[in-house]
């Protein structure tokens, strides 16, 4: 275990049993997204190389735009 999560957990200790639940969904819920996502990408990378090729080409054809930060 790193010393940050170390550090996060002995936090998370000092909290009411709730908001150590409540914390404890959110991470549990992340970390599922994420080996879905994880499984997703693994079974598709050739459509994923594919859409980054069209994002370059659209790009590169003058026909994206820059976002702008203020506006998001």
């Amino acid at each position: 275990m790193t010393e940050l999560l170390t550090l996060a957990i002995a936090k998370l200790q000092a909290l009411p049993p709730d908001e150590q639940d409540a914390i404890a969904t959110i991470l549990l819920e992340e970390l599922e997204d994420e080996r879905e996502w994880d499984e997703s990408f693994s079974q598709s990378p050739g459509l994923l190389a594919q859409l980054a090729a069209t994002a370059m080409a659209e790009h590169q054809a003058g026909e994206t735009q820059e976002l702008n930060p203020e506006t998001l």
